[in-house]
């Protein structure tokens, strides 16, 4: 068992650095499609998301009943959908390196307070589940947004945030999409004698790929040379216009060969 939860936390952590980049053909469809392709672009970056699903399976992975899942998950939800729309739609942002970094100790902090750390090692009284739920929830909804502003949102106000507003929704229904399975697979290993026995072994796990994730993005964030990749570039949407123009010439010229 314990070979299996190294060998997945191995896979995920290879798929880490894919997890929330935007690619040039998501970028070019952001520009050809409407906003039927931000609902698309949000359900898969949610589904492909690994810090923010690691963290949510943390907060399910004791929770017996369907009124529990629903309400820690709708105060994630709601967090997020906060600081994604506000931070996306202010043009507030930072170093998504640093977001990223405080995203995976939200994973960290999840799995140590699963295995009862706060009382075992620490000593103290675990803070209220709820608030910390919302709070983390907050902090990844604005590692969405450093994202979703790395796109061209458009030119007015109600284009723009109706853009957001369709990444936000698609941003939801990936998470249902996610929490399905794993759910159901939480249900099921539940049911046997090996979820008790193998459950410190498992949130051990969590930690760990959390903790990769951390170092991860440290990385990322010392090897930052140019203060324009701290945030969103002011001159990024001009940018985005000017390559995907470009790429289009590209691919024009190549097709007429």
């Amino acid at each position: 068992m314990k070979k299996f939860l190294v060998l997945g936390v191995l896979v995920l952590f290879s798929t880490f650095a894919y997890a929330h980049g935007i690619s040039a053909e998501d970028k070019q469809a952001m520009l050809d499609g409407g906003n039927l392709r931000y609902i698309w672009l949000g359900a898969t970056h949610m589904l492909t998301g690994y810090d923010h699903l690691l963290f949510l399976l943390g907060v399910v992975f004791f929770l017996n009943t369907f009124k529990d899942i629903v309400k820690f998950v709708s105060v994630f939800t709601l967090g997020h959908s906060i600081t994604l729309i506000l931070a996306t739609f202010m043009g507030i942002n930072a170093n998504y390196y640093l977001i990223d970094a405080v995203i995976a100790m939200s994973v960290i902090y999840k799995a140590f307070d699963n295995n009862k750390g706060f009382e075992n090692y620490l000593h103290v009284k675990s803070p209220n589940l709820l608030w910390m739920v919302l709070l983390f929830g907050l902090i990844h909804g604005f590692g969405l947004s450093t994202r979703l502003q790395q796109l061209p949102l458009g030119e007015n106000s109600l284009d723009i945030l109706l853009r957001i507003i369709s990444f936000n929704i698609g941003v939801e229904f990936g998470q249902v999409l996610a929490l399905i399975p794993i759910l159901f697979i939480l249900m099921i290993w539940r049911q046997k004698t090996s979820f008790m026995q193998h459950s410190k072994v498992a949130n051990h796990a969590l930690m760990f790929a959390g903790f990769m994730l951390l170092l991860m993005q440290l990385h990322g964030y010392l090897h930052t040379t140019n203060e324009e990749e701290f945030g969103f570039n002011k001159d990024a949407h001009t940018h985005i216009h000017m390559d995907m123009e470009a790429e289009k010439i590209k691919q024009y010229s190549h097709g007429s060969l």
